[in-house]
């Protein structure tokens, strides 16, 4: 593998959801040569997902002959574990219990494997490619459906003692607070700074202020999501423009948590809420520093994912396979 150089080396990512599987195969410099899809949920059997996997992969990796060489397989999956390559009773995913997925993947292809949880991925991926890149401590969050996060400090990977360091989407921020839809916990970040967070925080806001024009208004509650939320933020709706910037300042009181926990250099946002710009970035710088220590005060940026959004589930987890030793 050494002798061959770089330029020639190949690393193919798989990024696991609930829904699809979706893969690439990736140089050094995060560009993707090729892209596939497969359905996650259609096999109940994971030998059986394994196998329609391989069968959509190898063409691709024929086409590219003997003058490249493939240098293994990174995957981001659900309750991935990086120590022990198990997927370990991940809810959303056809397959109960811990599946040995690292290995049975590295046996199917003959090619060294490893495998994480899809922030953990991300982290690494903006790491190798992206706004992290030279960074050796900041910390990832991705603001989606959910909210996850990628702790790097000293330019490794915190994963803890038993690979499931870095949950702070769970940690919270609000004792009391919102009651999260599937952990039961009370005042998690996740049911605030989520895009499902965003559409109960507007909902609250329509009825606190019953008095308020919205265009919101003009929808029923189960049509309110946070797509909408955002086209109505553009259009300069008062109850849009107050329901992101209480999801800021919720966002940045966590932010201040992390940073007195860990001192990073940055922390980078990524995901679809991301997209709202100005409208969370600046509450959330504001309400971070207002509660930081003197000491950590004006040190830390916060900036968006160099990755785009598109691509940077199959970039993150073909990171991983740089790292394999």
């Amino acid at each position: 593998m050494l002798s061959i150089p770089i330029s020639q080396q190949m690393a193919i990512g798989i990024d696991i959801g609930g829904t699809n599987t979706v893969f690439g195969i990736v140089d050094h410099r995060g560009e993707i040569a090729y892209r596939g899809a497969i359905s996650t949920k259609k096999h109940d059997n994971v030998n059986d997902y394994i196998d329609e996997l391989y069968a959509a992969i190898m063409p691709a990796l024929n086409q590219f002959g003997s003058d490249k060489l493939v240098r293994g397989i990174g995957i981001g999956a659900p309750n991935g574990n990086y120590y022990n390559g198990n997927i370990e009773y991940a809810p959303n995913l056809p397959w109960k219990g811990k599946i040995p997925l690292a290995s049975l993947i590295q046996q199917k292809f003959n090619l060294p494997s490893a495998l994480t949880n899809d922030a953990n991925a991300a982290a690494v991926g903006e790491m190798t490619y992206g706004a992290a890149k030279g960074m050796k401590d900041f910390i990832m969050i991705t603001l989606g459906t959910g909210v996850g996060s990628g702790i790097v400090v000293n330019g490794e990977m915190v994963y803890g003692h038993d690979g499931f360091a870095g949950e702070l989407g769970h940690t919270i921020i609000i004792p009391g607070g919102r009651k999260h839809w599937s952990t039961g916990a009370e005042g998690s970040l996740e049911t605030y700074a989520s895009a499902t967070g965003v559409m109960l925080t507007a909902l609250e806001l329509l009825k606190k202020y019953p008095d308020k024009p919205s265009i919101l208004r003009h929808y029923e509650d189960n049509e309110i999501d946070s797509r909408l939320v955002y086209d109505c933020a553009i259009q300069g709706d008062d109850i849009a423009r107050d329901t992101y910037t209480f999801t800021g300042e919720i966002l940045g009181k966590a932010l201040a948590n992390f940073v007195m926990f860990s001192s990073p250099e940055a922390i980078i946002l990524f995901g679809g809420l991301c997209k709202a710009g100005a409208l969370i970035f600046q509450p959330a710088k504001r309400v971070m520093e207002e509660n930081l220590l003197p000491i950590y005060k004006n040190k830390v940026q916060i900036i968006p994912s160099e990755l785009k959004e598109s691509d940077a589930a199959i970039l993150g987890a073909s990171a991983l396979v740089w790292e394999l030793k």
